[in-house]
C-alpha cells in the first residue's frame, strides 16, 4: 500500500503543475501576447508610435498623475488606517466597508459622478466657483479615489497586528507621541506604506473607465496613455496598440521589482 506521505507528495506535485499552467494561461500568455504583435513593427516604426509627441504628453499625464494620487493617498490613507484600527466611533464599520467601494464600482460610474460633479454646472464647481472637470486636476481626483483601498488595506492588518507594547517602552523612555510615531511606528509601517504607494502608482497608471468621463481626452492635455491604446485598436492597428502597451507593461513591471527589491531591503535593515 502506498504511505500517506507518497499522497502527499504526489497531490502537492499536481497542486504545483495546475498552478503553472493555470498562470502561464491567464497571466504570461497573454501579456506574451503584446510583445509578440509589437514585434510586428521594425524599431522605427516603433519608436515613431510609441514615443511621438502625443505619447509622450500621454505618457507623462498619466504617470504625473498617478504620482500625486499615490502621494496624496499615501498621507490620507495612512490616516484613514490609523483611525480605523486605533479609534472607536458611530458608523465605524460602515466608513470601513466603503473602503473598498472604490474597487467594487464600475469605473464608468465613478467617472459619470466626478464628472458632474466638478463641472461648472455641478456641485462642486459651483462651490468653487470654477470647472474643474476636464482638466489634469481632475484626472488626479479621480485616481485618488480610485487607488485609496490600495494603500489603506496595506497598512490596516499591519497595524492592527502591532504590539502596542513597542509604543508603550517608547513613551516611558520619554519618547512624546511625535517621536514614538516617527522612530517606532512608522519605521514598522514602513513595508506595508510602500506597498500600498506602488500599488496605488501602478493602478493610476492603468486606470481609463474613469478618467475619459473627466479628463476630456483633449491631445496634448488631458489625454491619457491608456486612451491611446483605445484608439488604435478601433482603428484595428493593432501593432500600434500593443506598442503603447508595451511601454506601459514595461513600467508597471519595473515599478513590481522596485517595490520587491524595496521590500528585501526593509526586511534586511
Amino acid at each position: 500500500m502506498n504511505s500517506p506521505i507518497y499522497y502527499s507528495k504526489k497531490i502537492k506535485f499536481f497542486i504545483i503543475f495546475y498552478t503553472i499552467v493555470y498562470l502561464v494561461i491567464i497571466v504570461i500568455i497573454p501579456l506574451s501576447s503584446i510583445f509578440f504583435k509589437s514585434s510586428e513593427l521594425n524599431l522605427e516604426k516603433f519608436f515613431s508610435i510609441a514615443f511621438n509627441l502625443r505619447s509622450l504628453y500621454a505618457y507623462k499625464l498619466s504617470f504625473l498623475s498617478s504620482l500625486f494620487s499615490a502621494f496624496i493617498n499615501s498621507i490620507f490613507g495612512l490616516i484613514t488606517a490609523w483611525v480605523l484600527v486605533r479609534y472607536d466611533f458611530l458608523g465605524k464599520k460602515f466608513f470601513d466597508t466603503i473602503i473598498d467601494f472604490p474597487i467594487a464600482l464600475p469605473t464608468a460610474v465613478a467617472g459619470l459622478t466626478f464628472g458632474n460633479l466638478y463641472s461648472k454646472e455641478g456641485e462642486m464647481g459651483k462651490l468653487l466657483g470654477f470647472q474643474i472637470s476636464y482638466t489634469p486636476i481632475a484626472v488626479v481626483i479621480v485616481l485618488t479615489f480610485v487607488s485609496l483601498p490600495f494603500v489603506v488595506r496595506s497598512i490596516q492588518p499591519v497595524l492592527e497586528d502591532m504590539d502596542l507594547e513597542l509604543e508603550q517602552a517608547a513613551a516611558s523612555l520619554g519618547a512624546n507621541p511625535i517621536q514614538t510615531f516617527f522612530y517606532v511606528t512608522l519605521p514598522y509601517l514602513f513595508p506595508a506604506w510602500l506597498t500600498g504607494f506602488i500599488l496605488s502608482f501602478a493602478r493610476g497608471i492603468g486606470e481609463y473607465g474613469s478618467v475619459i468621463f473627466v479628463s476630456g481626452n483633449i491631445p496634448y492635455f488631458t489625454e491619457i496613455s491608456p486612451l491611446l491604446v483605445v484608439m488604435r485598436l478601433e482603428q484595428f492597428d493593432y501593432a500600434g496598440a500593443s506598442a503603447i502597451a508595451l511601454v506601459l507593461l514595461t513600467f508597471s513591471f519595473c515599478l513590481l521589482v522596485l517595490l520587491n527589491i524595496l521590500e528585501n531591503w526593509t526586511k534586511i535593515k
